[in-house]
């Protein structure tokens, strides 16, 4: 999860509003097991950080397609 949230946060923390920068902490604090499951798409996250994932899980499309 390092690898993935590292290249994500390297390319576009910057960009992202106060609020999707909150999401992206709460998400943070999760168990990586589950966090890659569900950016992944193995497992539907939870509902308040659909988002958050999201962002991730679209990024790590657009970089291994």
């Amino acid at each position: 999860m390092d690898l993935i949230l590292g290249g994500f946060a390297d390319q576009h923390l910057a960009q992202l509003t106060a609020a999707e920068l909150d999401a992206h902490e709460i998400m943070m604090d999760e168990n990586d097991q589950d966090l890659y499951l569900w950016i992944t798409g193995a497992q539907q996250g939870p509902p308040h950080l659909l988002p958050a994932l999201a962002r991730v899980s679209a990024y790590l499309q657009q970089k291994h397609g």
